[in-house]
Protein backbone atom coordinates (compact mmCIF):
# COMPACT_ATOMS: atom_id res chain seq x y z
CA UNK A 1 0.00 0.00 0.00
CA UNK A 2 2.94 2.35 0.65
CA UNK A 3 3.92 1.94 -2.99
CA UNK A 4 0.51 3.25 -4.08
CA UNK A 5 0.71 6.34 -1.85
CA UNK A 6 4.26 7.08 -2.92
CA UNK A 7 3.27 6.74 -6.59
CA UNK A 8 0.31 9.09 -6.12
CA UNK A 9 2.45 11.66 -4.31
CA UNK A 10 5.22 11.37 -6.90
CA UNK A 11 2.84 11.93 -9.82
CA UNK A 12 1.01 14.84 -8.18
CA UNK A 13 4.28 16.64 -7.47
CA UNK A 14 5.53 15.99 -11.02
CA UNK A 15 2.30 17.36 -12.52
CA UNK A 16 2.58 20.45 -10.31
CA UNK A 17 6.18 21.00 -11.41
CA UNK A 18 5.14 20.76 -15.07
CA UNK A 19 2.38 23.32 -14.47
CA UNK A 20 4.87 25.72 -12.89
CA UNK A 21 7.26 25.30 -15.81
CA UNK A 22 4.40 26.13 -18.20
CA UNK A 23 3.51 29.22 -16.14
CA UNK A 24 7.15 30.32 -16.18
CA UNK A 25 7.27 30.00 -19.96
CA UNK A 26 4.09 32.09 -20.19
CA UNK A 27 5.36 34.78 -17.79
CA UNK A 28 8.81 35.24 -19.34
CA UNK A 29 8.01 37.43 -22.31
CA UNK A 30 8.85 40.90 -23.59
CA UNK A 31 7.33 43.56 -21.38
CA UNK A 32 7.42 41.47 -18.20
CA UNK A 33 6.58 43.75 -15.28
CA UNK A 34 8.27 44.06 -11.91
CA UNK A 35 5.20 42.49 -10.29
CA UNK A 36 5.41 39.51 -12.66
CA UNK A 37 9.14 39.12 -11.94
CA UNK A 38 8.41 38.99 -8.22
CA UNK A 39 5.75 36.31 -8.87
CA UNK A 40 8.15 34.50 -11.19
CA UNK A 41 10.85 34.43 -8.51
CA UNK A 42 8.43 32.84 -6.03
CA UNK A 43 7.38 30.29 -8.62
CA UNK A 44 11.00 29.50 -9.44
CA UNK A 45 11.74 28.87 -5.76
CA UNK A 46 8.70 26.60 -5.56
CA UNK A 47 9.86 24.84 -8.74
CA UNK A 48 13.23 24.07 -7.14
CA UNK A 49 11.58 22.83 -3.96
CA UNK A 50 9.28 20.56 -5.94
CA UNK A 51 12.25 19.14 -7.86
CA UNK A 52 13.84 18.24 -4.52
CA UNK A 53 10.58 16.70 -3.33
CA UNK A 54 10.29 14.64 -6.52
CA UNK A 55 13.79 13.31 -5.92
CA UNK A 56 13.02 12.54 -2.27
CA UNK A 57 9.77 10.73 -3.06
CA UNK A 58 11.49 8.91 -5.91
CA UNK A 59 14.17 7.65 -3.54
CA UNK A 60 11.44 6.46 -1.19
CA UNK A 61 9.74 4.68 -4.10
CA UNK A 62 12.96 2.94 -5.09
CA UNK A 63 13.74 2.01 -1.47
CA UNK A 64 10.29 1.05 -0.16
CA UNK A 65 8.27 0.50 -3.34
CA UNK A 66 6.92 -2.77 -4.63
CA UNK A 67 9.67 -3.32 -7.21
CA UNK A 68 12.64 -2.96 -4.92
CA UNK A 69 16.03 -1.36 -5.39
CA UNK A 70 17.46 -4.12 -7.55
CA UNK A 71 14.78 -3.62 -10.19
CA UNK A 72 15.76 0.02 -10.65
CA UNK A 73 19.49 -0.07 -9.97
CA UNK A 74 20.07 -2.66 -12.69
CA UNK A 75 17.87 -0.98 -15.31
CA UNK A 76 19.72 1.32 -17.74
CA UNK A 77 16.43 2.96 -18.79
CA UNK A 78 15.88 4.03 -15.18
CA UNK A 79 19.34 5.62 -15.22
CA UNK A 80 18.46 7.39 -18.48
CA UNK A 81 15.46 8.82 -16.66
CA UNK A 82 17.72 9.97 -13.83
CA UNK A 83 20.13 11.53 -16.33
CA UNK A 84 17.25 13.40 -17.99
CA UNK A 85 16.09 14.65 -14.58
CA UNK A 86 19.62 15.84 -13.79
CA UNK A 87 19.88 17.52 -17.21
CA UNK A 88 16.62 19.41 -16.55
CA UNK A 89 18.15 20.55 -13.26
CA UNK A 90 21.31 21.74 -14.97
CA UNK A 91 19.39 23.57 -17.69
CA UNK A 92 17.26 25.27 -15.03
CA UNK A 93 20.28 26.94 -13.42
CA UNK A 94 20.60 29.69 -16.03
CA UNK A 95 16.93 30.80 -15.84
CA UNK A 96 17.05 30.71 -12.04
CA UNK A 97 20.13 32.93 -11.95
CA UNK A 98 18.63 35.40 -14.42
CA UNK A 99 15.24 35.45 -12.67
CA UNK A 100 17.01 36.14 -9.39
CA UNK A 101 18.91 38.99 -11.03
CA UNK A 102 15.68 40.46 -12.41
CA UNK A 103 14.05 40.05 -9.01
CA UNK A 104 16.90 41.97 -7.34
CA UNK A 105 16.27 44.83 -9.79
CA UNK A 106 12.47 44.67 -9.60
CA UNK A 107 11.97 44.40 -5.85
CA UNK A 108 13.14 47.97 -5.26
CA UNK A 109 9.85 49.25 -6.58
CA UNK A 110 11.42 51.46 -9.24
CA UNK A 111 11.18 51.10 -12.98
CA UNK A 112 12.08 47.62 -14.20
CA UNK A 113 12.68 46.47 -17.74
CA UNK A 114 14.34 43.18 -18.64
CA UNK A 115 16.38 43.34 -21.84
CA UNK A 116 14.72 41.49 -24.69
CA UNK A 117 17.85 39.43 -25.42
CA UNK A 118 17.84 38.17 -21.81
CA UNK A 119 14.14 37.34 -22.04
CA UNK A 120 14.72 35.43 -25.28
CA UNK A 121 17.62 33.49 -23.75
CA UNK A 122 15.68 32.57 -20.60
CA UNK A 123 12.74 31.44 -22.75
CA UNK A 124 15.11 29.22 -24.77
CA UNK A 125 16.35 27.58 -21.58
CA UNK A 126 12.82 27.12 -20.21
CA UNK A 127 11.72 25.52 -23.48
CA UNK A 128 14.79 23.27 -23.42
CA UNK A 129 13.82 22.19 -19.90
CA UNK A 130 10.34 21.33 -21.15
CA UNK A 131 11.69 19.36 -24.11
CA UNK A 132 14.04 17.28 -21.96
CA UNK A 133 11.36 16.89 -19.29
CA UNK A 134 9.08 15.20 -21.85
CA UNK A 135 11.55 12.31 -22.04
CA UNK A 136 11.28 11.59 -18.30
CA UNK A 137 7.78 10.03 -18.32
CA UNK A 138 8.72 8.05 -21.42
CA UNK A 139 11.77 6.62 -19.64
CA UNK A 140 9.71 6.06 -16.48
CA UNK A 141 7.02 4.12 -18.32
CA UNK A 142 9.64 2.02 -20.12
CA UNK A 143 11.62 1.34 -16.93
CA UNK A 144 8.44 0.39 -15.02
CA UNK A 145 7.73 -2.22 -17.67
CA UNK A 146 11.20 -3.71 -17.45
CA UNK A 147 12.50 -2.31 -20.73
CA UNK A 148 16.29 -2.46 -20.56
CA UNK A 149 16.45 -5.51 -18.30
Amino acid sequence: MIDLWLAIAHHLVVFTLVAILAIQIALVRPGITAEEVIRLRRLDGFYGSLAGLILFIGILRVTFGARGQEFYSENPVFWMKMAAFALVGLISIQPTVKIYSWWQQAKGGGFFSAPEDEIARVRQFLKAEAIVFVTIPAFAAAAARGVGL
